[in-house]
């Protein structure tokens, strides 16, 4: 996935329900502790007709 890719979202939340769909914008790299260094990616999307929410790679499946 990158920026400019259309995504449905697979888990629902406040305000959000599942298999709405929206645009990634942008996507950062965060790192939670020093225990696990790896960096994980945070991907920031436009929900159509929403707000912009922030979700991991595993609550979101690429639309082609």
């Amino acid at each position: 996935m990158q920026p400019g890719d259309l995504v449905r979202i697979t888990r629902a939340s406040i305000g959000i329900p599942k298999d709405s769909i929206g645009l990634i914008v942008k996507v950062r790299d965060t790192q939670v502790d020093d225990i696990d260094p790896r960096p994980f990616p945070v991907w920031h999307v436009q929900i159509l007709n929403g707000p912009l929410r922030r979700y991991l790679t595993q609550d979101l499946r690429k639309i082609s």
